[in-house]
């Protein structure tokens, strides 16, 4: 049996998504901050990942 293995920005999305669910249904405070974090930070490696898998990234001069 053969297991797929999710894609990175499958995983991070996920991730992302997830955190924002649960912060969503936290109570104000200092948890639902850290999964707003997590959130944030799963997003910003996300859009890293995808500039560097663009097609139009160039080397630096």
């Amino acid at each position: 049996m053969v297991k797929l293995i999710p894609s990175l920005t499958e995983r991070l999305t996920q991730m992302a998504s997830a955190a924002r669910t649960r912060a969503e249904a936290t109570p104000p405070g200092p948890k639902r901050e850290a999964l707003l974090k997590a959130a944030q930070l799963s997003e910003n490696a996300l859009h890293i990942q995808q500039w560097l898998s663009s097609t139009s990234l160039r080397k630096p001069t």
